[in-house]
């Protein structure tokens, strides 16, 4: 009996063990798909609190404040049932019925599978810490405020959860497939949007506006996206966040090589890089200059050497360039021969056909962390009166400056644009077109209805 029950004790021990090895393992592979599908980088603000939220999104239409996603009870999603989480996930819909706005990118994670979903929600609820911190609303004007609108939307543009593989592929481009679709979401911001802000899908990673930042065309295109580039270009650019001599990650594409790409398995980013290598563009020229191609060293410092710090120089770009820029990216723009401070030319930040990121880069300045070693470029958009403070027509001044030295010769920077781009980016006209329907539509009630008393009175 004795024996029994020490052989009793010893399956029930070994069934225990197993169980959390299995739970382990489960919360190992949903961390690792939160890495992939890059949550840290909205919903966890600088120096704060794993996924707590309270980061505020710019989108075209206001500003989105990212939620708490710890497993808190009171603040978090700790009451979520694994049926919840899957509906916030993959269609956009909270515990409380209510639905996400789509800079939460469910239209890209409704194609994870139901097994993935369930490794992601065993992370959540048993591998991040709680934060009982509550975050800020969202406030977005009227009428998108009223979030029941939304469910028109998911209608018309979401996609039914899951993915199905391509059976004429192979299984690394369809895993690379579900990851760019899925979990890495590359298309929420490399897809240009509609009128509604859905994702043109004809035009899918041919280049978009994201905030102040433009995310460019990724597509095979030799001329228009990126097909000069090898698979192993494409591995080395998500891993490290810069290819010499073509390209270089900043903003958001900056944390994304950060927090998600540079921590994935070498198998799961070579087949990314695989797929990426398979995504035509039609619509883009077959020839051409590419804007890994353009500008050529290039220094003008005879039009101000020798001149006092304040009087009027012939080439004030000039000037802005080597006051500001040089000591980086040296007096021709050549940058360092490690090129861990990119050339100025054959750049793809200064020879894209939209300056955004130039104009960027010069207001926010860069910052990325790999294993390579931190990056890191000053912000010259500062305070006015900061030493690095440059204002809008300096900016323009200085950025076209580089574009006609260094870049696309046929691109002109507005102080009104840098404007733009120092307030956050290009607004949508969504608003105001919702907001004239709807006064439309209740001008029309009004008029209805007084036409029915004038009836019935009659």
């Amino acid at each position: 009996m004795m024996l029994q029950l020490k052989h009793l004790a010893l399956a029930l021990a070994l069934a225990t063990g197993a169980a959390h090895a299995a739970d382990d393992a489960l919360i190992k592979k949903g961390e690792y798909l939160a890495v992939a599908s890059d949550c840290t980088a909205c919903h966890t603000t600088e120096h704060g609190q794993p996924f707590a939220g309270g980061k505020a999104i710019e989108s075209p239409v206001g500003e989105i404040i990212a939620t708490n996603i710890t497993p808190s009870k009171t603040a978090g999603i700790g009451n979520y049932s694994e049926q919840q989480f899957a509906a916030a996930l993959r269609k956009g819909v909270r515990a409380d019925g209510a639905n996400l706005y789509p800079a939460m990118p469910y239209t890209a994670y409704a194609t994870l599978t139901d097994d993935d979903v369930h490794a992601l929600y065993a992370y959540f609820m048993s591998g991040v810490k709680p934060d009982d911190q509550s975050t800020a609303q969202t406030h977005l004007p009227f009428p998108l405020n009223l979030r029941f609108s939304m469910m028109f939307w998911n209608a018309l543009f979401l996609k039914a959860p899951g993915y199905t593989p391509d059976t004429t592929q192979s299984d690394s481009w369809n895993r690379g497939r579900y990851l760019v679709e899925g979990a890495a979401h590359c298309s929420t911001c490399h897809t240009p949007r509609g009128f509604l802000m859905q994702e043109k899908e004809s035009e899918a990673f041919t280049g978009a506006q994201v905030g102040p930042w433009f995310a460019p065309n990724i597509t095979a295109n030799k001329v228009s996206g990126i097909g000069q580039w090898s698979q192993q270009d494409l591995i080395t650019y998500l891993q490290t966040g810069r290819l010499a001599g073509k390209a270089q990650a900043a903003g958001s594409m900056a944390e994304a090589i950060s927090h998600s790409f540079q921590h994935l398995s070498h198998d799961d980013v070579a087949a990314m890089a695989e797929y990426m290598s398979s995504v035509a563009d039609s619509n883009a020229p077959a020839s051409g200059a590419s804007r890994f191609e353009q500008g050529k060293a290039a220094n003008n410092l005879v039009a101000f050497r020798g001149q006092p710090f304040n009087a009027a120089v012939s080439d004030e770009g000039a000037r802005l360039f080597s006051g500001n820029c040089a000591s980086c990216h040296g007096s021709s723009g050549q940058g360092t021969s490690d090129a861990f401070y990119p050339s100025l030319f054959h750049n793809s930040a200064t020879a894209e056909n939209n300056p955004s990121n130039l104009i960027a880069t010069i207001l926010f300045g860069v910052e990325r962390k790999t294993q390579q070693g931190d990056v890191f470029m000053p912000p010259f958009g500062a305070q006015p009166n900061a030493l690095n403070h440059l204002d809008d027509q300096q900016v323009a001044t200085l950025s076209n400056w580089i574009l006609h030295h260094y870049g696309n010769v046929d691109v002109t920077v507005s102080p009104k644009q840098v404007a733009e781009i120092r307030r956050g980016g290009p607004s949508s006209p969504l608003v105001l077109m919702a907001q004239i329907g709807v006064g439309a539509g209740v001008l029309v009630v009004i008029v209805l209805l007084g036409w029915l008393l004038y009836r019935r009175k009659r």
